[in-house]
């Protein structure tokens, strides 16, 4: 993959370097009332991610440029630690030109417009309700074409946890109609992708996702649909919602599944913003509420949280994730320091 990505780039001169550092800080306490066994009401995070970056200039308007992070967090509950993290966060190379970007590393790839319910949420860990807006990332090698300025074709190559590759593509279309995308990825052993995503911004925002992934034993289809518009009140309040419907057959068995969002977010001056989420689940019956104020500064921002879930004794009989964030009632502070 390197010699590919070396062989994209043609004959160039540097006309010149810039090397930068930025880093995220955060840490935050979490009361809750639903504790697993053995742990306590209160959980704490600390966690640290600095980043090195080269930009390299080319002639004739290309770039060579390059990321490194590392990611440091710890998990307690009361005074015991119960989740260490120390991995990298990001390691990429890229070349970009008008027409081109090729990208091979540990790198983000996102797509799709839906913003809670993401039927594409394919290869990232975006959270709306995240205060520090991370995700995971992927090994992977990414070329993305724009052979005109309203069409745009990706393809990848992905290394995954089994240490075996898959592959997939998309193509992006931008009309005065709206925004199109199709994507398909194959999994090794067989197990393929296939999505249709729409949106478009008038006098309100609409989008669509729509996904199927199949495999020799079961097919899962997703369709999420979602609109938002901004009320003319005070600074303008944002108002969104999403619906997403899941139907899943396995062998002789079939299940299905509604989720639907609302969302309303509003600033309040130059500093502060409310953001309230509920979701409900219709087969289940169960509510989930989340109200955040944030008050973000030139490098620092502080988060107060209050979230309202289903306990851990009305959840399907799934893996419980081994922490308070989600279930029963929660109070949460995060600062979160950029540099």
């Amino acid at each position: 993959m390197i010699l590919v990505l070396i062989l994209l780039i043609p004959q160039v001169t540097i006309t010149a370097q810039s090397i930068s550092t930025k880093g995220q800080f955060w840490a935050s306490i979490l009361a809750g009332n639903d504790v697993p066994s053995g742990q306590s009401p209160l959980e704490s995070i600390i966690g640290y991610i600095p980043t090195l970056s080269v930009l390299q200039e080319l002639s004739n308007n290309q770039l060579l440029d390059m990321e490194l992070s590392y990611r440091l967090d710890r998990t307690y509950s009361g005074n015991s630690l119960i989740n260490n993290t120390e991995d990298f966060q990001r390691y990429w190379i890229r070349y970009s030109s008008k027409k081109l970007e090729a990208r091979l590393g540990l790198q983000k790839i996102v797509f799709g417009p839906s913003q809670v319910l993401r039927s594409l949420s394919w290869f990232d860990t975006i959270d709306l309700k995240d205060p520090t807006g991370q995700t995971d990332g992927v090994e992977a090698f990414r070329l993305r074409w724009y052979p005109s300025n309203t069409l745009s074709v990706w393809s990848w190559t992905i290394n995954n946890d089994q240490d075996t590759l898959s592959y997939g593509g998309r193509a992006e279309l931008s009309t005065n109609r709206g925004e199109w995308g199709l994507t398909y990825h194959r999994n090794t052993p067989p197990h393929q992708r296939v999505a249709f995503d729409y949106r478009y911004d008038g006098f309100i925002g609409f989008w669509n996702e729509s996904a199927m992934i199949m495999s020799n034993e079961s097919e899962t289809r997703m369709v999420t649909v979602g609109a938002d518009y901004t009320l003319p009140i005070a600074n303008g309040i944002l108002v969104m919602t999403e619906s997403m419907h899941v139907y899943s057959e396995a062998n002789d068995s079939t299940s299905s599944q509604t989720l639907t969002v609302l969302m309303a977010s509003l600033p309040v001056g130059m500093v502060h913003q409310v953001m309230y989420i509920t979701q409900m689940g219709w087969t289940e019956k169960q509510t989930y509420q989340y109200l955040r104020w944030t008050s973000t500064h030139d490098h620092y921002s502080l988060n107060f949280i209050l979230s309202i879930g289903p306990k851990r004794d009305e959840c399907l009989p799934i893996e419980i994730p081994n922490t308070l964030a989600g279930f029963g009632t929660g109070l949460q502070f995060m600062f979160i320091y950029n540099h």
